[in-house]
């Protein structure tokens, strides 16, 4: 979701609150586009983070702190010169633009009292971190922007900072009816786009949720509204902005299973399938949200090498596949050649010198059939010909039936391998799965040294009814679960004829509720290819009816008796427990 206008008024909302008339005791910049100011308030010491970085433009109070450079950087220098030791009077944002403005009081060189203006920009690869003085003249900036790099606005030391108003966007805060649908009237976008479009800070997460609330589809224009959804449309708008304007937020992070997909500082109902978790401040949305996105990015980052060997495994492989395929299929008319040579040594003899074919009755099928002969040789020569080209296909043909199914069984395992990367958290499930990719000879083991067997836990949640169920994410995993932890008595399951988790549902020899058994099957939907479905078929049963193939890649079972249930993958009712 984008740092909207709405997020922007919840953080200033926060700043108000806790850190007006704060003093700044120190200045860092732990990045080249970073700041970390760090605040003397009455309650006590507070860190004020902002980020002008393309990708992640931020600003949160947070109490973590980051160390900076050796030696700081020139912006940081000229903010401690001129305001380390001001006090915050005021932080306030122009309308709803993701704009956030410190008013900061401070004594100059001669001991006179003196105001300043730092000026935080959340605009995506255009955010900034601006220094003014009292006429908003620009005294300097985390990052220049001469003429040559945009034709809207300069940010360079003595030109004046304003707002461009690029986009021609309406203030929510003010708009009126008649001006609310002007503007919708006037963009040919569907009205979810439109209601985006034409008014300042609103994300199009928040304009689905206006038109949600409004029980209006957003896939149609405004042109299509009747007079009455039009009223209704814009009074829904209104009473958004009338918590915005009050203050009334909600802040929260909206997770689909336990990856989060959305934050939000109002309330997101049209999420409802999505586990939402509130939380007392935004800072604290941003800080969890931004904390787990970032180690999402940096897992997928680090286990970019292991996704790029089995992706070209894969390739490779299917490739194989689709090449034996090919050639099994030229191999289907073996028997139609053994039957050729079975009719010629019956019939042959009638056959005058130098026949071109021969018709004969086919005693398999009563049917007249005719076969084409080499003139140049005998009959019996004709029929060994059929008999070695039958022979010759029949060898390919069980040769490759078995490479098919190798190379079959080898795609599964590594889909299964490029399915546990997906759902990888830690740098702990990547070391696990590159062990397994080790062992199977896909990764080359770099020293001989045997290393120690790995920490790495299952992922653990409890069931509605107080049940134990456990995850496996990945084949080592799985393998441990299902032939080491699980009992005979526990129950099995797995998402059918896709790759996917083993997952281990603890009876402790008691009598399983159907919610519970569904709830598993929901954790095996989740964890598997079929991810996101609404309907996914799921095989159960007792352990010990799952067996294991000698010479079989870890993780691989076969099971002959089975129950099956067609389950949703919604787990967001399920409670994870760290162990």
């Amino acid at each position: 979701m984008a740092f909207d206008g709405i997020t922007v008024a919840a953080v200033v909302k926060e700043l108000q609150e806790t850190i007006t008339d704060s003093r700044i005791a120190r200045i860092s910049q732990p990045e080249t586009d970073e700041l970390l100011l760090t605040l003397k308030t009455k309650e006590g010491q507070r860190r004020l983070y902002i980020s002008a970085s393309a990708s992640l433009p931020l600003i949160y109070l947070t109490d973590t702190n980051k160390p900076g450079p050796m030696t700081a950087p020139n912006f940081c220098m000229l903010l401690r010169k001129h305001i380390g030791n001001g006090r915050i009077l005021g932080i306030t944002q122009p309308g709803l633009e993701r704009i956030i403005r410190l008013e900061i009081e401070h004594r100059d060189e001669l001991g006179d009292l003196c105001r300043k203006f730092l000026i935080i920009e959340i605009m995506g690869k255009h955010s900034n971190i601006i220094f003014c003085d009292e006429e908003y003249r620009i005294i300097d900036s985390i990052k220049h922007v001469p003429a040559g790099m945009s034709s809207v606005r300069e940010v360079l030391p003595g030109r004046t900072w304003f707002i461009p108003d690029t986009m021609h966007k309406l203030d929510p805060l003010t708009v009126t009816e008649d001006q609310f649908f002007q503007a919708l009237s006037e963009k040919p976008a569907l009205l979810g786009k439109a209601i985006y479009t034409s008014f300042t800070g609103i994300s199009p997460v928040i304009a689905e949720e206006i038109c949600w609330q409004s029980g209006i589809d957003s896939g149609i224009t405004a042109t299509d509204l009747s007079s009455d959804a039009r009223t209704h449309l814009y009074r829904q708008f209104q009473y958004y902005m009338e918590d915005v304007k009050s203050g009334t937020f909600s802040p929260a992070i909206y997770f689909d299973g336990n990856t989060p997909k959305e934050f939000s500082a109002v309330p997101l109902r049209h999420f409802s399938n999505l586990r939402e978790q509130t939380f007392s401040s935004v800072s604290e949305v941003l800080s969890a949200y931004y904390a787990v996105r970032n180690t999402l990015i940096r897992i997928r980052q680090k286990g970019a090498d292991l996704r790029h060997i089995v992706q070209t495994a894969l390739e490779r492989n299917r490739k194989k596949y689709d090449l034996q395929s090919r050639q099994l299929k030229d191999t289907e008319n073996r028997d139609l050649y053994k039957v050729y040579g079975e009719l010629i040594q019956a019939y042959g003899y009638q056959l005058p010198a130098g026949a071109k074919e021969l018709t004969a009755e086919n005693y398999y099928t009563g049917k007249e059939i005719t076969i084409p002969l080499d003139p140049v040789k005998t009959p019996q020569e004709n029929a060994q010909k059929y008999f070695a080209r039958y022979n010759k296909q029949k060898r390919t043909f069980e040769a490759l039936t078995e490479l098919i199914r190798e190379t079959s069984d080898e795609i599964r395992y590594l889909e299964s391998v490029e399915s546990a990367l997906d759902i990888a958290m830690s740098e702990d499930d990547l070391t696990q799965i590159k062990e397994e990719l080790t062992q199977s000879g896909y990764v080359r083991r770099r020293n001989q040294k045997k290393k120690s067997k790995s920490k790495n836990l299952p992922l653990h949640y409890l069931s509605s009814d107080g049940y134990h169920i456990y995850v496996g994410k990945n084949n080592l995993q799985n393998e441990e679960l299902t032939f080491h932890f699980a009992s005979g008595n526990d129950w099995w399951f797995h998402a059918k004829g896709v790759p996917g988790s083993h997952v281990i549902l603890k009876s402790g020899g008691e009598e399983i509720p159907d919610r519970t058994f569904e709830e598993a099957g929901k954790l095996a939907a989740y964890y598997s290819r079929n991810r996101g479905a609404e309907k996914v078929e799921i095989d159960y049963m007792e352990k010990k009816h799952v067996k294991k193939v000698n010479g079989a890649r870890p993780g691989f079972v076969i099971y002959h008796t089975n129950y099956s249930l067609v389950i949703d993958s919604d787990i967001s009712n399920l409670k994870a427990i760290q162990d």
